[in-house]
């Protein structure tokens, strides 16, 4: 009886430790997450099944064209994937043709799909803060993001982390750009 209760201990203790190291490695290092609609075409396509690495920005800087995940502010557990296209300090505008400017210079970028027709608040410039960054999608004129005031800048700590691998579909395994 004894060896029995030994070994049921020993199989309940191994599972805890699985499951916990699996739920710290969830929560603090990688996690799996799906593109939900077509904000982010070509570069994503609705339902490719994503890697997150949420360390680097922990300990290092965000980088201007990362594709960062962040929650919606106003979703209920949903999560937006956007292109970093301003850093904290820069002042962001887009003009009437489309073209974006960082600090009055022209952005010299081909991921966005097509030219921007609704610069939205970044008609008239928006000066990021401490801490804050401006994001698009790929696909300008069907994505919901900084230029929309419910999106607005994002703060650092609100990034959940760096999209970096394309796990699914199994053809378009890989990098993203």
């Amino acid at each position: 009886m004894n060896k029995v209760l030994k070994e049921v201990l020993s199989t309940i203790v191994y599972f805890g430790v699985v499951f916990l190291l699996t739920f710290l490695f969830i929560t603090f290092v990688m996690q799996r997450t799906e593109v939900s609609g077509s904000s982010m075409n070509p570069t994503l396509i609705d339902r490719d099944s994503l890697l997150i690495e949420k360390v680097t920005y922990r300990f290092g800087d965000v980088h201007r064209y990362d594709v960062i995940v962040f929650p919606y502010r106003y979703g209920n557990e949903e999560y937006f994937i956007k292109r970093v296209i301003g850093l904290p300090g820069e002042t962001v505008r887009i003009d009437a043709d489309g073209n974006i400017y960082i600090n009055d210079e022209l952005l010299k970028e081909n991921f966005g799909a097509e030219i921007i027709q609704d610069p939205g608040i970044a008609a008239s410039g928006v000066t990021l803060g401490k801490d804050e960054y401006f994001v698009m999608g790929d696909n300008r004129n069907h994505s919901m993001d900084s230029r929309d005031p419910s999106v607005g800048n994002i703060q650092k700590k609100d990034i959940l982390g760096h999209a970096f691998l394309r796990i699914y579909p199994f053809d378009s395994f890989g990098g993203i750009k």
